[in-house]
């Protein structure tokens, strides 16, 4: 398959791409100099480009994957933020759509981005992607709004919408910030610790990937997490044995949103994510417990 693929330089990106090299990759990246460093690894049938500007339609593509966007946690969200964060996926969507709109032969699928912050905080309910979702916060209104804008290609293709959960993997994403700390004694259960994590191995995520890709009869919403959502204090137990380590040292909620601001929600909220598409499509999790992923990804790390 020829796929376009945008923010193809980041970890789920780069991960897919080296997995399933059969395909030709055009990588869109927002940064000549990041991107130059990243794509090193990567397989030869990558084309690195900078801006969709020079294209007028799809028609080139069998497929496009969209996961470009700033990341949402990595500073704090003042209102100019928030901006940022949103056009940064917002815009981008908009020019897909519209290229798909001007495509005489548009690609099959066209799979988006998206995240289970778009659920809000739902404390112990089970969510499939029937449920039904509306703006609460600032996550549910840049989730929805990015769904939204990725919907109106479908007139033209097979739309996708990957909600994706907190991605486990042994370099970079979530889990290597939450190292150190555990790695040091300092590790322990964020707020109450109640409130639910759903998670997935990366390896799981890009499988997942491929799995909606050739899947004709999926579309719209697919909720990218392992079928074993934990609390916190529960995930956050099992990551300190992985590490011969334990969890002893809490961190009230007051402190993380004096630490986070409005963005400590990503934390501190419930979501009990259920994979029901994938499940239901045949799809085999690798690393369908927490148990089997932390294993997996901290083997030569716990010292």
């Amino acid at each position: 398959m020829n796929i376009l693929i945008t923010g193809g330089t980041g970890l789920i990106g780069r991960a897919f791409i080296k997995q399933f090299d059969s395909h030709h990759y055009t990588v869109l990246s927002r940064s000549k100099l990041g991107a130059s460093n990243k794509t090193t690894a990567l397989p030869e049938q990558v084309t690195l480009i900078h801006s969709l500007d020079h294209l007028q339609n799809l028609d080139l593509f069998d497929a496009v994957i969209n996961l470009a966007g700033e990341p949402i946690i990595d500073k704090r969200w003042s209102a100019k933020q928030k901006q940022v964060i949103r056009d940064s996926r917002w815009l981008l969507t908009q020019q897909l759509v519209t290229l798909f709109e001007n495509s005489e032969s548009p690609p099959a699928v066209f799979l988006n981005g998206s995240a289970i912050g778009v659920y809000g905080d739902r404390g112990a309910q089970d969510l499939t992607e029937s449920f039904p979702v509306e703006v609460c916060d600032f996550p549910t209104q840049l989730c929805l709004g990015w769904e939204d804008i990725a919907q109106k290609a479908s007139p033209h293709t097979r739309v996708v919408l990957l909600r994706t959960g907190i991605v486990l993997a042994s370099s970079g994403g979530a889990l290597a910030k939450m190292l150190l700390p555990f790695k040091c004694f300092l590790g322990g259960r964020i707020g109450h610790g109640e409130q639910y994590m759903s998670w997935i191995h990366y390896q799981d995520h890009i499988h997942a990937m491929q799995h909606v890709l050739l899947e004709k009869t999926i579309s719209g919403a697919v909720n990218l997490v392992a079928p074993d959502a934990q609390k916190n204090s529960a995930f956050t137990k099992a990551l300190a044995a992985s590490l011969n380590r334990v969890a002893i040292l809490p961190v009230p909620k007051k402190v993380m949103q004096v630490l986070l601001g409005e963005s400590a929600c990503l934390l501190l909220d419930s979501q009990k994510v259920v994979p029901e598409k994938l499940l239901d499509t045949g799809f085999r999790f690798k690393f369908n417990t927490l148990k089997l992923a932390l294993d997996d990804l901290l083997s030569s790390s716990a010292s």
